[in-house]
Protein backbone atom coordinates (compact mmCIF):
# COMPACT_ATOMS: atom_id res chain seq x y z
CA UNK A 1 0.00 0.00 0.00
CA UNK A 2 2.72 2.78 1.01
CA UNK A 3 5.00 1.83 -2.03
CA UNK A 4 1.54 2.07 -4.60
CA UNK A 5 1.28 5.75 -2.84
CA UNK A 6 4.78 6.60 -3.35
CA UNK A 7 4.67 5.15 -6.70
CA UNK A 8 1.98 7.72 -7.84
CA UNK A 9 3.11 10.38 -5.86
CA UNK A 10 6.49 10.23 -8.23
CA UNK A 11 4.49 9.55 -11.29
CA UNK A 12 2.36 13.02 -10.43
CA UNK A 13 5.22 14.86 -9.36
CA UNK A 14 7.21 14.02 -12.72
CA UNK A 15 4.03 14.64 -15.05
CA UNK A 16 4.00 18.28 -13.43
CA UNK A 17 7.46 18.46 -14.19
CA UNK A 18 7.36 19.58 -17.66
CA UNK A 19 5.25 22.14 -16.64
CA UNK A 20 7.84 23.45 -14.27
CA UNK A 21 9.86 24.66 -17.73
CA UNK A 22 7.00 26.67 -18.91
CA UNK A 23 8.06 29.68 -17.45
CA UNK A 24 11.74 29.31 -18.60
CA UNK A 25 12.81 31.98 -21.24
CA UNK A 26 15.74 29.62 -22.48
CA UNK A 27 13.07 26.81 -22.70
CA UNK A 28 10.53 28.57 -24.40
CA UNK A 29 13.18 30.04 -27.04
CA UNK A 30 14.30 26.64 -27.84
CA UNK A 31 11.08 25.22 -28.38
CA UNK A 32 10.51 28.00 -30.88
CA UNK A 33 13.63 27.42 -32.33
CA UNK A 34 13.23 23.73 -32.91
CA UNK A 35 9.23 24.46 -33.74
CA UNK A 36 10.60 26.65 -36.28
CA UNK A 37 12.77 24.05 -37.78
CA UNK A 38 11.31 20.72 -37.68
CA UNK A 39 7.67 21.52 -37.35
CA UNK A 40 7.28 24.68 -39.45
CA UNK A 41 6.73 22.29 -42.62
CA UNK A 42 3.76 21.36 -41.66
CA UNK A 43 2.19 23.29 -38.90
CA UNK A 44 1.72 26.99 -38.24
CA UNK A 45 4.09 27.54 -34.88
CA UNK A 46 3.75 30.61 -34.04
CA UNK A 47 1.59 32.61 -31.61
CA UNK A 48 -0.22 35.01 -34.13
CA UNK A 49 -1.43 31.69 -36.48
CA UNK A 50 -4.37 30.04 -36.61
CA UNK A 51 -5.53 27.04 -39.44
CA UNK A 52 -3.67 24.62 -40.68
CA UNK A 53 0.05 25.23 -42.84
CA UNK A 54 -0.64 21.45 -44.46
CA UNK A 55 -4.06 19.78 -44.80
CA UNK A 56 -3.77 17.44 -42.14
CA UNK A 57 -1.67 19.90 -40.06
CA UNK A 58 -3.41 21.85 -37.06
CA UNK A 59 -1.35 25.08 -36.40
CA UNK A 60 0.40 24.80 -32.74
CA UNK A 61 -1.98 27.42 -31.03
CA UNK A 62 -4.76 25.63 -31.76
CA UNK A 63 -3.04 22.36 -30.76
CA UNK A 64 -2.18 24.32 -27.30
CA UNK A 65 -6.36 25.47 -26.47
CA UNK A 66 -8.10 22.25 -27.17
CA UNK A 67 -9.24 21.32 -23.51
CA UNK A 68 -7.11 17.74 -23.99
CA UNK A 69 -3.76 19.39 -24.21
CA UNK A 70 -1.58 19.65 -21.22
CA UNK A 71 2.04 18.72 -20.77
CA UNK A 72 1.47 14.95 -19.87
CA UNK A 73 -0.50 14.77 -23.42
CA UNK A 74 1.96 16.23 -24.92
CA UNK A 75 4.55 14.55 -24.42
CA UNK A 76 2.72 11.03 -24.54
CA UNK A 77 2.04 12.37 -28.10
CA UNK A 78 5.39 13.04 -29.16
CA UNK A 79 6.93 9.95 -28.04
CA UNK A 80 4.19 8.22 -30.00
CA UNK A 81 5.04 7.14 -33.52
CA UNK A 82 2.38 8.61 -35.95
CA UNK A 83 1.72 7.71 -39.69
CA UNK A 84 1.93 11.08 -40.65
CA UNK A 85 4.46 13.04 -38.74
CA UNK A 86 8.04 12.36 -39.14
CA UNK A 87 9.62 10.74 -35.89
CA UNK A 88 12.18 13.35 -35.32
CA UNK A 89 13.52 10.89 -32.24
CA UNK A 90 13.53 14.49 -29.60
CA UNK A 91 15.55 14.01 -26.35
CA UNK A 92 13.55 14.58 -23.07
CA UNK A 93 14.85 18.06 -23.02
CA UNK A 94 14.14 18.53 -26.75
CA UNK A 95 10.48 17.30 -26.19
CA UNK A 96 10.18 19.90 -22.67
CA UNK A 97 11.51 22.72 -24.72
CA UNK A 98 8.74 22.13 -27.38
CA UNK A 99 6.07 21.06 -24.86
CA UNK A 100 7.02 24.94 -22.90
CA UNK A 101 6.74 26.70 -26.04
CA UNK A 102 3.18 24.91 -27.22
CA UNK A 103 1.70 25.34 -24.00
CA UNK A 104 2.66 29.10 -23.88
CA UNK A 105 0.69 29.79 -27.01
CA UNK A 106 -2.64 28.39 -25.04
CA UNK A 107 -3.47 32.22 -23.89
CA UNK A 108 -1.62 34.08 -26.65
CA UNK A 109 -3.58 37.18 -27.30
CA UNK A 110 -1.66 38.16 -30.50
CA UNK A 111 -3.88 39.17 -33.28
CA UNK A 112 -4.35 35.88 -35.70
CA UNK A 113 -2.46 35.93 -39.00
CA UNK A 114 -3.51 33.60 -41.71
Amino acid sequence: MLRTLFLSLGLMLAALQPGWAQDDPDKLEEGRRLAAIWCNNCHLTGAGTQGRAADAAPSFRSIARMPSTTALSLHAFLQTPHNLMPDYHLSREEQDSLVAYILSLKGSQEPVRR
